[in-house]
């Protein structure tokens, strides 16, 4: 799993997951919650046991549409 860190780049604060950036925020404060967030979720993800069922009101992840056909946006 990546460790995530909030860096200071001239006026934005970039998110990084090990050495790779992420994304760009101007409020350190919201890439604060957004680490937060992906924390949870991967904690949430890993407590899953694999082999078990998931709810039948969920439908499988599907791949994504693209507008113009061709696997890239326009």
């Amino acid at each position: 799993m990546a460790r995530y860190s909030i860096r200071k780049l001239g006026c934005e604060y970039v998110v990084l997951a090990g050495d790779q950036s992420i994304l760009r925020f101007t409020s350190r404060r919201k890439a604060a919650k957004l680490v937060a967030d992906v924390a949870e979720l991967l904690s949430v993800q890993s407590a899953l046991q694999p082999g078990r069922e998931l709810d039948p009101d969920q439908s499988d992840v599907k791949d994504a549409k693209f507008l113009d056909g061709e696997g890239r946006f326009p």
